[in-house]
């Protein structure tokens, strides 16, 4: 072999390593770049590391560390403590109320005005998994000698009313002495929603309003005692209960509370559960280079999303409730004017698990437009670490998405239903 091919030889092996060393860079440039641009905090709920659930504060453990199902025990716990509590609401004696097992849709929500003290709030390290010691009575759950209210306090709390649940919503029922006007809403103090009911003078049920010549017999009160904020604590119910009484010193009545610790008991584990299962799948499409925002918006529109006011697209189901979401990659808003001038460098696309029903078929239907977002667009399709999703990963997450809401099935908790949107707003 002569000296000028050994040379030509060694130059172009040469060149060859310096593509690859170059090509290698660029990819690790451009994971970097994706890494960095996913700042929004809807993260997948199925890699292997810790990343934070739905729930503020709460962090979601990985489907690949924990894939089965919590154990049957603990759902029959649940059930078991949810019959228990049925039969244990009193203020110093024992009633028997009946749960609804239907919900209405939801209907006026009045949001609480005042803040649980701070003094309160210190106490709730202290553990409020413990029994706490009997409360001294209010002074309006004695009944008053001499005089009868319109209605049996006791028969209150056995009415099935559509707006509770008494697994989830603290309740407090109030039998007035005489027929009364509501002037105005009370003033309930918590972190948390409460929702009025009236008894009429012709013992019908409803939304409780300041209507002049509307005259009732009874209120009753029920705080959503969880939420995406967690459980409300003893502390709180208390405090809850404190403000029912002072509304029932105003309005005339006799005042009857659910025993706090028997409700917790029943509470704690649904709390469990629903921090568990509120779980967000992201998905991400990303480019090599950019797209346009006029591209990007056609091609999402023409499967079926439409542009919101929160700035993200979204896909509705048959009644018209969102099932998908489309966001940008750092979290910022989609607009019109963006959409119009800018390029991006792709988009997530998020499913959540507690509010879309049928999640196998549905699931179904998200990946089914993500792949072909995906090639119209000529996106890669990665998860946050930036790694091409595999066949294995989707399988995973197909099957934590089933195993999430059938945990929600076995306690009645339907995905998507009206006593979901309410718990997971």
């Amino acid at each position: 072999m002569s000296d000028s091919v050994l040379i030509v030889l060694v130059v172009g092996a040469a060149i060859i390593l310096a593509v690859l060393a170059y090509n290698i860079y660029q990819e690790s440039q451009y994971r970097k770049q994706l890494r960095d641009q996913f700042g929004h905090a809807n993260k997948d709920a199925l890699l292997d590391s810790q990343v934070n659930s739905v729930r503020d504060g709460a962090e979601a453990q990985s489907v690949l560390n924990t894939k089965a199902m919590v154990p049957e025990p603990e759902a029959d716990k649940a059930a078991d403590a949810a019959a228990a509590q049925a039969e244990t609401i009193f203020t110093g004696e024992n009633v028997v109320p009946e749960a609804s097992e239907e919900l209405v849709a939801e209907e006026e929500i009045i949001e609480a005005v005042e803040p649980v003290p701070a003094a309160d709030s210190e106490e709730i390290a202290a553990g409020n998994t413990s029994e706490r010691a009997p409360m001294v009575p209010l002074s309006r759950t004695v009944a008053v000698k001499g005089r009868k209210t319109l209605l049996d306090v006791h028969d209150m709390s056995k009415q099935p009313l559509p707006w509770f649940d008494v697994r989830f919503d603290y309740l407090a029922y109030i039998a007035l002495y005489e027929p009364k006007e509501l002037h105005a809403m009370p003033r309930l103090s918590s972190r948390s929603r409460f929702r009025l009911v009236g008894c009429t003078m012709d013992d019908r049920y409803q939304i409780a309003e300041p209507i002049p010549s509307v005259y009732y017999q009874g209120f009753v009160v029920g705080l959503q005692a969880i939420s995406r904020s967690g459980l409300l604590t003893h502390e709180e119910l208390a405090h809850f209960g404190e403000q029912a009484n002072r509304f029932a010193e105003q309005m005339d009545g006799q005042l009857l509370l659910t025993d706090i610790n028997t409700f917790l008991d029943v509470a704690r584990p649904l709390d469990e559960l629903c921090a568990r299962v509120d779980q967000t799948i992201a998905i991400h499409l990303v480019s090599r280079s950019n797209v346009s925002g006029m591209e990007l918006r056609t091609a999402v529109e023409k499967q079926g999303f439409e542009l919101g006011h929160d700035g993200a697209f979204f896909y509705a189901g048959s009644d018209g409730e969102p099932l998908f979401n489309i966001v940008t990659l750092d979290n910022t808003p989609f607009t019109s004017t963006l959409l119009a001038n800018q390029n991006y460098r792709g988009f997530s696309m998020l499913f959540d698990i507690v509010h879309i029903p049928n999640g196998e078929k549905c699931f179904d239907q998200f990946m089914d437009m993500a792949v072909k977002l995906s090639s119209q667009l000529g996106l890669d399709l990665v998860n946050d670490k930036v790694e091409e999703l595999s066949t294995e990963w989707l399988r995973e997450v197909r099957r934590y998405v089933i195993d999430r809401q059938k945990e929600m099935k076995q306690v009645e908790l339907e995905p998507g239903s009206e006593l979901a949107k309410r718990l997971f707003s």
